[in-house]
C-alpha cells in the first residue's frame, strides 16, 4: 500500500510540474485541491503531499487565505562572503536594485556601537529593495561611516555595495552574521509584496575592512519563500 501511494504521489508531482511548465507563469494561481483531486483521480492527501514537495523545491508558494501560486523562483545560498548580486547570478537570476532612500542620519544603537560612533553622530543610511528577475527578494538597510566614505551617496548604489566599497579602498574582508526568523512588518511586507506578519529571514551583519576595522552594519529582510540557506558540515577527523 505504501509503495502504491508513493508512486501516485510522484506521478501527481510530475503532473503538476508539467502543468506549471506548460501554461502557468510566475504569480499565477494553481487550481484548488478539490479540483486537482478530481482531475487526477487521487486522494486529497496525495495532492497535498505533491504540492508540499513543490513548495519545498521552490516551484510553488502558499499564501495563507489565498491559495497556492507559481513561484518566482527560490535562491539557495551557502554561508559564504558574497554580495546579493553574486548570489542571484549564481542561482540563475538577474539581480536589480531599487533605492528607497540614501541619506545621512543617526543610526540605531547597534549600528552606532559597531561603527564606533557617539550617540549624536550620523552615518550613511542606504535603504534598498533587492530583486531577482524583477521579483522582490529582500529589503536591505546599511549604515556606513561618513568619515571613511565621504562621497558614498554620490556613488552608483544600484549595483553591489561591496564593489563600491572595494573601489573606494575599503573592501569587506570579514563579516559576523546572525540569522533569525521573524514576522514581516507592514512597511517591509508592502515592499516585498507579502502579507504583514508573513515569515521572513532577518539577517544582521557586522562587516569589517582590515583587522578589526568596522565598515558596515546591515539588516537584510528576505522573503522566506524565495531564499534558503544551505550548509555543508563534516565531522572532525577522529584521532586514531
Amino acid at each position: 500500500m505504501g509503495t502504491h501511494n508513493e508512486v501516485k504521489h510522484i506521478w501527481v508531482r510530475r503532473q503538476l510540474q508539467e502543468l506549471v511548465a506548460a501554461g502557468l507563469r510566475p504569480g499565477d494561481a494553481l487550481a484548488g485541491e478539490r479540483q486537482l483531486e478530481e482531475q487526477f483521480g487521487v486522494s486529497r492527501i496525495t495532492i497535498r503531499r505533491a504540492i508540499s514537495d513543490l513548495v519545498h523545491d521552490g516551484a510553488l508558494v502558499r499564501v495563507r487565505g489565498k491559495g497556492t501560486f507559481v513561484s518566482h523562483g527560490i535562491v539557495r545560498s551557502t554561508l559564504h562572503l558574497a554580495s546579493f548580486n553574486e548570489d542571484m547570478r549564481a542561482a540563475g537570476f538577474e539581480p536589480s536594485t531599487r533605492i528607497i532612500s540614501a541619506t545621512m542620519t543617526t543610526p540605531p544603537e547597534a549600528a552606532a556601537e559597531h561603527l564606533g560612533l557617539t550617540p549624536e553622530s550620523k552615518a550613511h543610511h542606504i535603504h534598498r529593495l533587492r530583486l531577482g528577475d524583477g521579483a522582490p527578494v529582500s529589503v536591505d538597510e546599511s549604515w556606513l561611516p561618513i568619515r571613511m566614505l565621504p562621497n558614498l551617496l554620490s556613488e552608483n548604489l544600484n549595483g553591489s555595495l561591496y564593489q563600491v566599497l572595494s573601489v573606494s579602498g575599503h573592501p569587506v574582508q570579514r563579516v559576523e552574521q546572525t540569522v533569525e526568523a521573524a514576522p514581516a512588518s507592514e512597511t517591509t511586507a508592502a515592499l516585498l509584496d507579502i502579507e504583514a506578519g508573513a515569515p521572513v529571514l532577518l539577517f544582521r551583519r557586522r562587516s569589517f575592512t582590515g583587522p578589526g576595522m568596522p565598515i558596515e552594519y546591515s539588516i537584510s529582510t528576505y522573503r522566506a519563500d524565495r531564499y534558503q540557506i544551505s550548509m555543508h558540515l563534516e565531522a572532525p577527523v577522529q584521532a586514531q
